[in-house]
């Protein structure tokens, strides 16, 4: 996975409270670092995720998460979660993410994350929201 395919990087520097007692990113945290790192990418793309939940009736259904690890996140690191839309389907999106030491090439954990377009309550999907993929589509 190399850095120059992803749109966005979010930064964050690693907390005590993120590591385990060896000292590395406790597992469930990856997820975490990839939902935060997902919701600044939409607000760097200016859509209203909680906006279109209430104005339009919709939300996304997580359906899929795989987290790769390739490398220790330790301590104090400096990281780059970078972000894209690897892809846009009628009613999901596929995330890529990745996670990179501040200025570094090596990529440390990968991840996929699916996303369905669905109504709360009715487990069905429903075609995504064209102003999103509007903005996916631009970048």
């Amino acid at each position: 996975m190399k850095r120059n395919t992803f749109d966005f990087f979010f930064p964050l520097r690693v907390r005590y409270s993120e590591i385990d007692a060896q000292g590395v990113v406790f597992n469930a945290h990856y997820l975490t670092y990839f939902d935060t790192a997902l919701t600044e990418y939409l607000r760097f793309l200016d859509y209203d995720y909680m906006g279109a939940v209430k104005s339009k009736g919709i939300d996304f259904h997580l359906v899929k998460s795989t987290i790769e690890y390739l490398a220790p996140v330790c301590f104090d690191d400096l990281i780059e979660i970078g972000v894209r839309a690897k892809q846009i389907g009628n009613t999901s999106i596929t995330w890529e993410l990745g996670i990179f030491r501040e200025k570094s090439d090596r990529c440390l954990t990968r991840g996929e994350i699916i996303w369905v377009c669905a109504r709360p309550g009715g487990n069905c999907s429903c075609p995504l929201p064209p102003e999103l993929v509007d903005r996916l589509s631009g970048i």
